[in-house]
């Protein structure tokens, strides 16, 4: 146990210890807002604008066709599908004449071929169109009904979710944002610190460094002490994020006024005393006070202690369990990084596939794929944080939690034992190209 806590304790400050770890544990959330606002940027701004011609046999669009802020349409009288791009415009729309309410396809051409957005949006436009026209035969003036719209959107939804005899606010759209969040930062994690520990086998591998360690200590205890000490750089990363993160919570509350601070707490008083149920007015609020309001208590429905306490199992745990997989595959590489290649897919298939399982479980954490994908510990990791996002024991219940726990360990324990075999044959083995068959042998045979 000593030799292993040494090799732990060499694999943890070699790289917290390291100018990179510092600078990447730094940089990368910074890095990833940055990614996330220049392409909301790019999204917004980066469009191509589409003047587009429209030959119209009705005679009613060119007073109902509506721009939008890529589009612009025209009526032109000497335009046609000739001279359409030399006249100046991108696209032509030729809109025969409609015959009562029987299907009729119009048509659209481009030099080039238009996108799936540009496309659903030119034929919305169209649509409402014929509708504003059908609404103007019938007597209905399509701004009064616009308007009427418009005034009509002040009623707002209040999720409140049953938990036995008590009752709170919940909100799916901050249990979307964790449970993804979540699960993507364990399929982030798993890829980087279960190839690290993998090159890291290789490297001592092929330098001839395991041959000097493993006359020291035992094969096994040199795969765990790596696989512990580079799933505890993770941890410590993940903990250094959770600090910066709540440093800037709590730095930004002395940039804000302290009347809306006092507006917030007031608001949060008068709803705590209507109960869970209530919603007190925050008419008399201002615009900012009203806003931080509503993130405070939007952030408040979610249980942070189980989330936090959930992502640190399931990290640990599918890192552990997967990390003991790449390094068995990393102790039978050689010098070939082909071999590493074809060894890793069936390693790297699983998550990837637990990603997209995930993805669909995070919208909608009750079907059947969910809740087993949550229990099996290829996907467990991912699958079961998407789900507990949404509530325990509401939609997550406690035998599910407790079977996705203790069948996670258990498979951690397989695999490491198995891993173990493989790594204790395949470390100072040189020379030959080892494919999944022999593996399988070395990691059940009897000795």
């Amino acid at each position: 146990m000593n030799k292993i806590l040494i090799i732990i304790q060499r694999e943890y400050l070699s790289r917290v210890m390291n100018k990179r770890f510092l600078l990447t544990t730094i940089l990368t959330p910074l890095i990833m807002v940055g990614f996330i606002a220049g392409a909301a940027f790019l999204a917004a701004t980066d469009k191509e604008m589409h003047k587009i011609a429209v030959v119209d046999q009705n005679g009613f669009f060119k007073g109902n066709l509506r721009d939008a802020s890529d589009i612009k349409f025209e009526f032109p009288t000497d335009v046609d599908t000739a001279n359409y791009s030399k006249k100046g415009y991108t696209d032509i729309i030729i809109i025969p004449k409609f015959e009562g309410t029987a299907k009729a396809e119009y048509i659209i051409r481009s030099k080039k071929r238009i996108g799936l957005s540009l496309e659903s949006k030119i034929e919305d436009r169209i649509n409402d169109a014929i509708e504003d026209q059908m609404l103007q035969q019938a007597g209905i003036d399509r701004a009064q009904l616009d308007s009427i719209k418009s005034s009509s959107q002040f009623a707002e939804m209040k999720s409140l979710e049953e938990t036995g005899d008590s009752v709170k606010e919940s909100s799916a759209a901050l249990s979307y944002g964790i449970g993804f969040g979540s699960g993507m930062l364990i399929y982030i994690t798993m890829f980087i610190y279960g190839a690290m520990v993998m090159r890291g086998v290789m490297e001592e591998k092929t330098n001839r460094i395991a041959e000097v360690m493993i006359s020291s200590a035992k094969p096994f205890q040199l795969m765990m002490g790596k696989i512990i000490g580079i799933g505890a750089v993770g941890l410590t990363q993940f903990f250094v994020w959770i600090l910066l993160i709540f440093g800037i919570i709590a730095a930004s509350q002395f940039f804000i006024p302290q009347d809306v601070l006092q507006q917030v707490a007031e608001l949060q008083k008068a709803n705590a005393q209507m109960g869970p149920g209530g919603a007190a007015s925050i008419a008399q609020a201002g615009e900012t006070a009203q806003n931080l309001y509503k993130f405070q208590n939007t952030m408040s429905t979610a249980n942070w202690p189980l989330i936090i306490g959930c992502f640190i199992f399931y990290f640990l745990g599918g890192y552990l369990f997967y990390a003991s997989l790449f390094a068995a595959v990393g102790s039978v590489v050689n010098e070939d990084p082909q071999d590493a290649q074809s060894l890793m897919l069936p390693i790297t298939m699983p998550i990837i596939f637990s990603f997209i399982i995930m993805s669909r479980a995070v919208e909608d954490p009750s079907t059947s794929m969910a809740t087993w994908a949550s229990i099996i510990p290829f996907s467990s990791p991912m699958v079961m944080m998407a789900r507990i996002a949404y509530g325990v024991p509401g939609t997550v219940p406690y035998w599910q939690l407790a079977a996705s726990m203790l069948t996670l360990v258990g498979s951690f324990l397989l695999t490491t034992w198995l891993s173990g075999k493989v790594y204790r044959t395949g470390i100072l083995m040189y020379g030959k190209k080892v494919g999944w068959k022999e593996i399988g042998k070395w990691a059940f045979r009897k000795n």
